[in-house]
């Protein structure tokens, strides 16, 4: 029987206790690691196996960091992510598919666990494909401010090229190719290219907003 690799990422250590012991008693699933802060979590996705994840929503006391750590573990391994939360809010919900996951359960219905995790790896294709149009939406909704020539600007910017390649490949003054870069800036509300390519790659999500 193939085994199903899950990775806990949880502050309570009473509840990873009690995840990973009725998890383990299942056949096909096997808890390969717990982490109880983000930074611990990301460490272990770049170096451990697995396949799902149960990412308790909020890790610390500074707000929702489970789906800032969510975004950061996707970078690094394509894997599925199941948001676990005591809260029941709409916002909160829609937060955590914007950042990747495949589902969301509240703790009180512990007992669906075993099966959404058999379903996030099983059955992926179709809830793959709605995160792939919802990401695209996102990422519509912040380029929507920018003008043509700033969109243009940006998705060079986003491939790779430099600042002296824009202005060739476009055949733009320097003035004119900073005062546009300047401008979709501004309306991104971030201080630099890069971060400008961040934010939208992360579909809006950051430290600060999750902080809220």
């Amino acid at each position: 029987m193939e085994l199903i690799k899950v990775l806990l990422v949880e502050d309570d250590p009473d509840w990873i206790k009690a995840m990973t012991s009725y998890l383990n008693k299942e056949d096909d699933l096997l808890v390969v690691g717990a982490a109880v802060h983000p930074n611990e979590a990301v460490s272990m996705a770049a170096t451990l196996d697995f396949d799902v994840v149960l990412m308790d929503i909020q890790l610390t006391d500074r707000g929702l960091d489970g789906i800032y750590t969510a975004v950061e573990i996707l970078e690094l391994c394509p894997v599925k992510i199941i948001m676990l939360t005591s809260m029941s809010d709409e916002r909160v919900m829609t937060e955590a598919f914007t950042a990747g996951a495949v589902n969301y359960i509240e703790k009180t219905r512990f007992r669906e666990v075993p099966h959404a995790i058999r379903s996030a790896y099983r059955h992926p294709a179709a809830m793959d494909a709605l995160l792939r149009e919802f990401s695209r939406l996102k990422r519509e909704e912040q380029l929507k401010k920018l003008t043509a020539a700033e969109r243009e600007v940006y998705d060079l910017i986003e491939e790779g090229y430099t600042q002296s390649q824009i202005e060739k490949k476009l055949v733009k003054a320097e003035s004119t190719l900073k005062n546009q870069v300047n401008k979709m800036l501004k309306k991104l509300g971030v201080k630099s290219s890069k971060e400008a390519v961040e934010k939208v790659r992360r579909r809006g999500i950051s430290r600060d907003k999750q902080s809220d």
